[in-house]
């Protein structure tokens, strides 16, 4: 018996993997998020399956679902959003199974950062312009945000930024980055991408705050910074495709 945790993607139901979609259609039991988990995801279980929504449930029943489907032989998919391993909360419930002697693996899915740059068609990492994505979020109701990763200090990077959980913390994250950034600096806000009422908020540090009181955004939304989502930028070509350039699969082929 296994429980497998299973990255969905997204949000669109056709962007879950094969291997995550061929796993929810072999196991008896399917737990999904349902809060971001579209219910399409697991429409494939089996016949007969157990499919229980976990948006109501805390750890502890979730665990008491997984251990009852341990001893009946069964294995479970347990579905999350996006990627797990990106505030995923799969860690807190391996630790249990740890302790309960239960087998598990993880499946990785498409991130809602990958479907934001689909939307956008923007590419994150520009020569010159930014060669770093960073993944955080800020201070919200949940954990605080470890000494030294609050935005003012990641900021310093001048990194391509996706923020998650934040869409009620704009005003902060505009206080805190306009300074380094510089308020004419390319700001996204990336609402339910992929799914049918998917929203793309452009704009600037300046205005963006705006724009998404404005829209009623509150939640289930990515904010994006950096000079990489300019829809003009300039930047040199990439030496990947140079025809000067000897890589190690292609001789240059100088004019």
């Amino acid at each position: 018996m296994t429980v497998h945790f299973i990255g969905a993607g997204p949000g669109a139901p056709d962007l879950i993997t094969v291997r995550g979609q061929n796993l929810i259609r072999s196991c008896p039991v399917c737990l999904y998020a349902g809060s971001l988990v579209p219910r399409e995801v697991v429409a494939v279980a089996p016949e007969g399956a157990r499919v229980l929504d976990t948006a109501t449930m805390n750890l502890d029943e979730i665990v008491a679902e997984m251990k009852a489907a341990h001893d009946k032989g069964q294995d479970v998919a347990r579905v999350h959003t996006g990627d797990p391993s990106l505030f995923g909360a799969i860690d807190e419930q391996m630790r249990r199974l740890d302790v309960l002697g239960i087998d598990y693996d993880v499946t990785p899915g498409v991130p809602a950062y990958c479907g934001a740059s689909a939307a956008l068609k923007r590419q994150f990492t520009l020569p010159t312009i930014s060669q770093t994505i960073v993944l955080t979020r800020t201070n919200v109701r949940t954990s605080p945000m470890p000494e030294g990763q609050d935005l003012a200090t990641i900021g310093k990077t001048k990194a391509t930024l996706a923020i998650h959980l934040s869409a009620s913390n704009v005003r902060e994250i505009v206080t805190e980055l306009s300074p380094i950034y510089g308020a004419d600096c390319p700001c996204v806000v990336a609402y339910r991408v992929t799914w049918p009422d998917e929203k793309i908020i452009r704009g600037t540090l300046a205005d963006i705050e705006e724009k998404v009181a404005a829209s009623g955004i509150k939640m289930t939304a990515l904010v994006l910074v950096g000079w990489a989502l300019a829809e003009q930028v300039e930047y040199p070509d990439s030496k990947l495709y140079d025809r000067n350039f000897t890589t190690g699969t292609r001789d240059a082929k100088p004019e």
